[in-house]
This record gives structure tokens, C-alpha cells and sequence, in this order.
């Protein structure tokens, strides 16, 4: 796949993934964009369809599975390691065109923007859109920026699957069924209270505004395990499969506010999880070594509806960096060693 088709196959899953949020006036708004976009050139119409013939293939597995995410995750998943190996196979037919599909920001950022749990999943924002949702209980759930959550609701639980980024819980009272936020590495049960989740790489972290919960990590729900680490309003904590780590102090009203107004305050946070959320919130992709930068700590309140302005602001306050704009779709940061 050349470069060019490349941005074009990133633009029309942009597209897509629009279509599917917001309320009806929205759809029909964007409806009518994304239309007027495959008519203006025939190449943005084949992009289209190819992108809606894969979306709806997707659909047809999970819906011959009953509704069920995981078929058709796996179908992403080897549909994504076919591309992978095909790849492969084109990079090794020279260096100059590897270097070409980099600067063009080829299709496998496109796939790392929209993995398989996201496109299947219940619930999702596009990047750069935040979206709240009053849930069958009462409960009201906000997504930030490339979020995306499953519903597992039943007469004896009330449980969201965070997939991926990060959500702010407004849960609803219901004293015949728990509230759980479960992710890969862990679960947060609680009754009636207001607290922020972040879904990052290696750890989920919790934020609490209001009230308390109780948490146990993957290895503790895998076992059974009644032992549960309670965390309580103005703490931070964070969780691994394994552990969670020490409770952190907080400003829960900051935190609040934070949200209201799309902003990042870090508080002695390392670069890199800084720079996680800021890709998470711009199109395209942050690159930078993880390691280089992990000494590096941020004290800062960050504006998430502008990451150029973002990380303008870092480049301020840490003048050693060097942040590189490569095209609009990739951005370079990286320090001296």
C-alpha cells in the first residue's frame, strides 16, 4: 500500500468511527460530510468502501457469535497480522520506501489508533471527542478521547469493561448490585461514588473524587480471592495484574475540574505517560523512547483540545527536548542522552 492510500485508509476509518457516535442530528451531519468527501475524488470513495467492507465483516462475525466481542476480535486480530506479515515483505523490498511509508504515517498506526477490542466494543469516542453517557441504572459515564468500554449488566452486577483510555464514573446507587470498572489489570467495586479510571500500557490507575472503593487485582479476581485494597476520595492508585501500588494524595476537586475543562494536571508525573495522553488525544502518533525520557517529571496542567499547544508548553518548561513535527500525523519527541 502506497503512502498516499495509506493516509486515505486513515482518513476513511476516521470517517466511520464518526458515523457511529454522537445523536441522531450529528450521524446525519457527518453523514452528509463523509459524503460529500467520497465525491471529491474517487480515490476517497475506494477507501470507503474497502474500510466499510472490513467494518462490516467484522459486524457479520460478531453478530453470528450473538453479540459477542471476542470472535470478532480474533478475526481483527488475524486480519491485522496478515497485514502485518504482508508488510514485512514490503519493507524488505527497500529502505527508501520503509522511509517513505514512516514519514506518511502508514497503516499500522492506523491500526494501533483502532485496535480490534475498540472497533467492537459497546461504547467509543473518536480522537479528540468526549462524550457522556446516562447508563440504564442511572449511572453517568464520561469518555475522554479514543475511549472505548464494553456493558456487562445482568440482575446481580452492574460491570464496564474499559478497553481502552480513560473514563470518568458517576455511579448511580443500587445496594442489590455492585458497580465494577474491570480491565485487564484489575477490577474497582463500588456502590455509589464519583471516580476516574486511566487504562495505560502496563497499569490501570484510579482517581478517586468522591466517596471509596474497594480493588483487587487480576491475580486476586483469577483466584477468588475476598482480599481487597480500599481507596478512598482524594488517593491515587496504581494497578498492575500483580499489585496495587501506594495510595498517592490528590486534589479531588482539581481532578473534577480537570475534566470539565479537557485538561491533564500532572502532578510529579514521568514524560512518557504524559506523552501517552497527549497522542491519545491528537491524531496520528507521539513517538519517543519510553526509557529515555522516564527520568523526566511533570509538574504541569496541560490543555487536551490542543496537543500542539501541549506540548509547546512542555517544550517551555524542558528546553532539552526536542520535539519534531514530521507531518501533521507524527510527531518526534526525544531528549540528549
Amino acid at each position: 500500500m502506497a503512502p498516499e492510500d495509506d493516509a486515505l485508509a486513515e482518513q476513511a476509518a476516521h470517517w466511520i468511527v464518526r458515523l457511529t457516535d454522537g445523536d441522531a442530528a450529528e450521524r446525519r451531519r457527518v453523514r452528509d460530510a463523509f459524503e460529500a468527501w467520497k465525491q471529491a475524488d474517487p480515490r476517497h470513495a475506494a477507501a470507503a468502501r474497502d474500510m466499510e467492507r472490513f467494518i462490516g465483516e467484522t459486524h457479520a462475525v460478531r453478530d453470528r457469535a450473538a453479540g459477542h466481542a471476542r470472535p470478532a476480535r480474533a478475526a481483527l486480530d488475524a486480519a491485522f497480522a496478515a497485514e502485518g506479515r504482508r508488510r514485512q515483505r514490503v519493507r524488505r523490498a527497500g529502505t527508501a520506501l520503509a522511509v517513505a511509508c514512516l514519514l506518511a504515517v502508514p497503516a499500522w498506526a492506523l491500526l494501533q489508533a483502532w485496535p480490534a477490542g475498540y472497533l467492537a466494543a459497546d461504547l467509543r469516542t473518536a480522537t479528540g471527542q468526549w462524550e457522556s453517557r446516562m447508563l440504564p441504572d442511572g449511572t453517568r459515564i464520561t469518555l475522554n478521547s479514543a475511549s472505548a468500554v464494553n456493558l456487562r449488566y445482568d440482575p446481580h452486577r452492574r460491570a464496564i469493561e474499559l478497553v481502552q483510555g480513560e473514563i470518568l464514573v458517576d455511579v448511580a446507587r443500587d445496594a442489590a448490585r455492585p458497580f465494577l470498572v474491570e480491565t485487564v489489570h484489575g477490577s474497582i467495586r463500588a456502590l455509589g461514588t464519583r471516580f476516574v479510571v486511566d487504562r495505560q500500557a502496563d497499569a490501570t490507575v484510579l482517581g478517586m473524587i468522591e466517596s471509596r472503593v474497594s480493588v483487587q487485582t487480576a491475580a486476586q479476581r483469577a483466584a477468588g480471592s475476598a482480599e481487597a485494597t480500599t481507596v478512598s476520595a482524594g488517593q491515587r492508585v496504581r494497578i498492575t495484574a500483580e499489585a496495587v501500588g501506594p495510595a498517592e494524595a490528590i486534589d479531588a476537586r482539581t481532578l473534577a475540574e480537570a475534566w470539565q475543562q479537557h485538561q491533564l494536571v500532572a502532578s510529579d508525573q514521568p514524560l512518557p505517560e504524559v506523552l501517552d495522553a497527549l497522542s491519545r488525544h491528537r491524531p496520528g502518533r507521539i513517538q519517543y523512547d519510553r526509557a529515555r525520557l522516564q527520568h523526566i517529571r511533570v509538574n504541569a496542567v496541560l490543555p487536551l483540545d490542543d496537543t500542539d499547544r501541549a506540548l509547546a508548553l512542555l517544550l517551555a518548561s524542558f528546553p532539552e527536548l526536542r520535539i519534531r513535527t514530521v507531518t501533521p500525523w507524527l510527531v518526534w519527541v526525544s531528549a540528549p542522552h
